[in-house]
């Protein structure tokens, strides 16, 4: 008897509706710790995130540090950046923190970091294209600008260098300035239709820039050819101001590269000497004189008045004015009647021929018959006088 009141009081717990949303609770719940999914649910299983390299994120983070040393370069006619392996090793070395990165992989050597970057593609070994000394100079050239791969893709602290084989991420001042660009360029082609202040602001800005920069690679020159004649050194004040693959940094550092070359004789120096005086002194027979200088300004300032003194409202009036005047032009046309070359008023009547005109001319013919007769008598008298 007790066993079957406990079945019917389960038989009523189950037709409850309580009884059997607690059931499908337990198998969900159960479902869910077993890892698998409730059949009677219809939305899909969530997507775990796929997990970054960790060496991606390493190679990304040891890039942009400040600390390894790095130079651009063409590769196969692309630049890269790349790095020596020396420096490599010296700045893990130096910043053990980088590697906590790698987590599990944190307790690898250089050597076995670098081989898997290479492996994963994330590093290229490359070799210096150049192989020989350049005459006059001991050794070869620190960081060559042309490289070319190495066929053993494997690292090396000896004299070995590595290319960076990802793209860099862009920063946000390079995304911004990438659409400056054109608004730079539309800006430039609107400069006629600008108000007259900010012509003369944008004239004299870009005039102090140029002039800036030539002194400068004046004040640049001058200073080497002086040390190199007086105490044959090389020293090129920022010496990679005119480098076409350099950085920002390295674009304006102002202290010159150690010399590396071989002192220059004395010879050399003084045909060098005499060689810059003959030109200075070429320079100065052939210089312009003052009436010249004075034209050629006159010219300049003429041309940058038109320039600045521009404005679409006298393009307007010019292009609106043009009509009328090839009227005028054609009616002027139609007002030379009589061949003259003096055009008449179209209202004015044809002049009659009243035949005083005539007898003007006569006139005037006879007077010049009787002037000419008088000049011939008067030559004969003297002739006759001479006899």
């Amino acid at each position: 008897m007790r066993e079957r009141e406990g079945e019917w009081e389960v038989m009523r717990e189950m037709k409850k509706p309580g009884g059997a949303d607690k059931k499908r609770v337990r198998r969900s719940s159960a479902a869910v710790q077993n890892g698998g999914r409730d059949p009677s649910s219809d939305t899909p299983p969530r997507k775990q995130p796929a997990k970054k390299d960790v060496f991606q994120l390493f190679a990304e983070k040891v890039r942009d540090h400040k600390e390894l040393v790095s130079r651009w370069a063409v590769l196969q006619e692309t630049r890269v950046e790349y790095f020596r392996g020396k420096d490599f090793v010296s700045f893990l070395k130096n910043h053990p923190e980088v590697k906590e990165i790698l987590e599990s992989e944190k307790n690898l050597e250089v050597e076995e970091i670098a081989d898997v970057l290479l492996s994963k593609n994330l590093l290229v070994r490359c070799d210096r294209v150049v192989k020989t000394i350049r005459p006059g100079k001991k050794k070869l050239s620190t960081w060559p600008a042309h490289l070319e791969i190495f066929p053993d893709q494997v690292f090396s602290d000896n004299d070995a260098f590595f290319a960076w084989a990802f793209v860099k991420r862009r920063p946000l001042w390079q995304t911004l300035l990438s659409f400056f660009w054109p608004v730079l360029t539309l800006a430039i082609c609107l400069f006629p239709v600008y108000p007259h202040r900010c012509k003369l602001l944008i004239l004299y800005s870009c005039a102090g820039v140029l002039l800036l920069i030539l002194s400068l690679l004046l004040l640049r020159a001058t200073v080497f050819g002086t040390l190199y004649i007086l105490l044959g050194k090389r020293v090129w004040f920022f010496p990679n101001i005119l480098a076409e693959e350099a950085t920002l940094s390295e674009l304006f550092r102002f202290w010159p590269q150690k010399d590396e070359e071989e002192r220059p004789k004395w010879t050399t120096r003084l045909l060098y000497t005499v060689v810059a005086v003959s030109v200075i002194l070429l320079l100065r027979h052939h210089a312009p004189d003052e009436a010249a200088r004075l034209r050629y300004q006159k010219r300049m300032s003429n041309i940058i008045d038109d320039v600045l003194e521009w404005s679409p409202r006298l393009a307007l009036s010019g292009f609106m004015d043009k009509p009328q005047d090839v009227a005028n032009v054609t009616d002027s046309g139609s007002n030379y009647a009589d061949g003259s070359g003096e055009a008449q008023p179209e209202n004015t009547p044809p002049v009659e021929d009243s035949g005083e005109g005539d007898e003007a001319v006569v006139e005037s013919n006879e007077e010049d018959v009787g002037s000419y007769e008088e000049d011939s008598s008067s030559h004969g008298e003297q002739e006759d006088n001479h006899i």
